[in-house]
């Protein structure tokens, strides 16, 4: 049962409603910031702003411990339409909280308003990064000198996850999430007359040869025993219905855990463009960006939080890891720590996923959340 009140728990909703409604994209946080900092303030804590742009750090140090933990909630939202309907939904069209951060940013609040009148020994930093969906927020403000400046023993991180039921946790030893990679192809050949394409070099029809070619990388250059996942997302060319294009851009994804399984995506998706294209006698330019490393808990820690959940009664699962990328996967390359997901699907009616449309936080796991911030911090900290 949450210690967490009735009158409390309304406010924290309020909050999270107004959050929903005012959403901003990544390093454009500069609302919500001063909303958080505003409260941290409220309550004792050490507020600087300016990592990573729009994010911010709230300091809290109690006893003489030098013991220190660092709780991170992401603060941006995604550039979708909203669908949802709620009375509380967007008010920037084509920007909303489609994957729960306005709740991440909630439940850190509400947990260290309930930290700021308990006893501990030793210093919470609560960390609200900006840009976690695919600009590298975190990243950013490691470089500011997160960790630098802010010396801690651990650092955590949460996020809700409507594929698992409202009281459930996974925290794995292990990895959590995958890495990361952007492409894009630029195939380039030589227009030509719908009417007769003997004469040009046709991007398009070697763009389609590409696209499947790139399908056979993770089925058959990485073994099948390794996680991989090659996705192409967007096909761009041409505009009108009788001319062969001189140009078509083909996007997409790369996922991977092992670092060699990254190189060699990276190889032979620049290899099989070049070569295919070659083949129609276009060509390829390709420029391939690896965004996020894999997201690889501490397994001291996580076994730590896993501790901590059953504590609460919460059904601890062990569940596979997540070919989805995480930015806090740049905080766990520096300090010992542990990403984990705490089940949030709704019970009834339709339950979207992250980045739909129609998603929305679920209210009903904030108490729990924030139980599990405040009795996880206690217990490090104790």
């Amino acid at each position: 049962m949450s210690a967490f009140s009735s009158d409390k728990l309304q406010e924290a909703i309020r909050w999270r409603h107004h959050l929903h409604a005012h959403p901003e994209l990544g390093f454009q946080e500069i609302e919500t910031a001063r909303f958080v900092a505003e409260r941290l303030s409220e309550w004792g804590y050490a507020v600087r702003t300016g990592y990573g742009r729009t994010g911010l750090v709230g300091s809290l140090t109690k006893g003489s411990s030098r013991k220190a933990l660092g709780i991170r909630a992401d603060m941006d939202a995604l550039p979708i339409l909203e669908e949802t309907g709620a009375p509380y939904a967007s008010k920037s069209a084509g920007v909303m909280h489609a994957c729960g951060h306005d709740g991440h940013v909630t439940v850190a609040l509400a947990a260290a308003r309930e930290l700021a009148g308990e006893t501990f020994d030793g210093t919470l930093h609560f960390i609200f990064q900006p840009a976690e969906e695919n600009e590298g927020g975190a990243r950013a403000m490691v470089e500011d000198g997160l960790f630098r400046d802010f010396p801690m023993d651990a650092v955590l991180g949460m996020h809700n996850w409507p594929a698992l039921p409202v009281g459930t946790l996974v925290a794995r030893d292990d990895e959590m999430m995958a890495a990361f990679g952007t492409f894009e192809v630029q195939v380039v050949g030589r227009g030509a007359h719908g009417a007769m394409p003997h004469e040009g070099a046709d991007p398009v029809l070697a763009a389609s040869q590409i696209v499947s070619a790139l399908n056979t990388i993770a089925s058959r250059n990485i073994s099948p025993l390794q996680a991989s996942v090659v996705s192409v997302t967007q096909i761009h060319g041409g505009d009108a219905w009788n001319v062969i294009p001189e140009r078509v851009v083909i996007r997409g994804t790369t996922r991977w855990f092992n670092a060699a399984v990254g190189d060699i995506l990276q190889a032979r998706l620049e290899q099989v463009a070049r070569s295919v294209a070659e083949g129609f006698g276009c060509r390829a330019e390709t420029d391939y960006q690896r965004r996020y490393p894999a997201t690889i808990n501490n397994a001291a820690v996580a076994a730590m939080v896993r501790s901590q959940a059953a504590a609460m009664e919460l059904q601890v699962i062990d569940a596979a890891p997540s070919m989805a990328a995480e930015d806090f996967a740049f905080m766990l390359d520096e300090k010992p720590g542990c990403y984990f997901w705490l089940g949030a699907a709704r019970a009834t009616g339709d339950n979207p996923g992250l980045h739909s449309p129609r998603f929305d936080f679920n209210d009903q796991i904030i108490p729990g959340a924030v139980d599990m911030w405040r009795s996880t911090a206690m217990n490090f900290l104790r």
